[in-house]
């Protein structure tokens, strides 16, 4: 079992180091800090924490973590100054929060299976936000490809949804068929919109499958930068220079590099 008061104790602990750094007496570079570097910083964190999760690396993923609560801590207390909020506030209020989402845990409300949890949370909270459509809520600094995930997870949670994967698989194929004869027609604007449907089309195949297209799309630009790499090492050992190799040359390299 969990033993919360030491839990406790040890956050509040790194509350009480913010506390000391952001101090008069404390540390020049944490006092400089505004909402907005530590929102970059929080942002790297996060990152930081799904590259290690997703390479299963759990002893990297604990220290991420911990600099990911550090910043949430930091961005709290520069808040605080501020007048706007306290750390007592935020926990009572995600307290408050998780509980009045779960009633069929904390309350006497039956639910059957997590769809209908799934329903059950997306009301709640659109009554809570005072929202007057389900989309409301959804950031507008989110990257495109990880808002595409969220619209759709937001529309299937309300029944409007493919019911296969491979039904979204045939829009792709749909919508790759309308680029290509934009293309072949050369029309400008007609391009950027199929390239945009093709997209959107692509996050809801990878939703239907379980996967963040965000992460997915993470993980295949590690993969070429590291064949590229590769390319880039091994024609420097043959003698040569990038960029006068020929394709040829850099198709036989990526083979090679594709079966590191």
């Amino acid at each position: 079992m969990e033993d919360y008061k030491r839990i406790g104790q040890k956050f509040s602990r790194l509350v009480e180091i913010l506390d000391i750094l952001r101090g008069s007496e404390g540390c020049p570079w944490d006092r400089e800090q505004t909402e907005k570097s530590i929102a970059n910083y929080f942002l790297e964190e996060v990152y930081e924490s799904i590259e290690a999760l997703q390479a299963q690396d759990y002893s990297s993923l604990t220290e991420e973590l911990g600099d990911v609560l550090m910043e949430l801590v930091f961005l709290t207390r520069i808040a605080k100054e501020k007048g706007y909020f306290t750390m007592a506030e935020v926990l009572e209020g995600i307290n408050k929060k998780m509980i009045h989402r779960h009633p069929h845990v904390f309350g006497k409300k039956r639910l059957k299976g997590s769809s209908e949890v799934g329903e059950v949370w997306n009301k709640q909270k659109k009554s809570e936000k005072e929202r007057e459509s389900i989309f409301d809520g959804i950031t507008k600094s989110s990257p495109a490809l990880l808002t595409t995930f969220l619209i759709g997870v937001r529309a299937s949670s309300y029944g409007f949804d493919w019911s296969q994967s491979l039904d979204v698989l045939q829009k792709v194929k749909e919508e790759v068929a309308e680029l290509e004869k934009a293309i072949q027609e050369k029309q400008e604007k007609q391009m950027m919109d199929e390239i945009g449907d093709v997209l959107f089309s692509l996050a809801n195949v990878s939703r239907h499958l379980g996967v963040n297209p965000e992460i997915a799309l993470k993980e295949t630009n590690k993969k070429f930068l590291r064949r590229f790499r590769f390319i880039e090492r091994k024609l420097k050992s043959e003698g040569k220079e990038l960029g006068k190799a020929s394709l040829e040359e850099m198709d036989r390299i990526w083979d090679e590099a594709k079966k590191q």
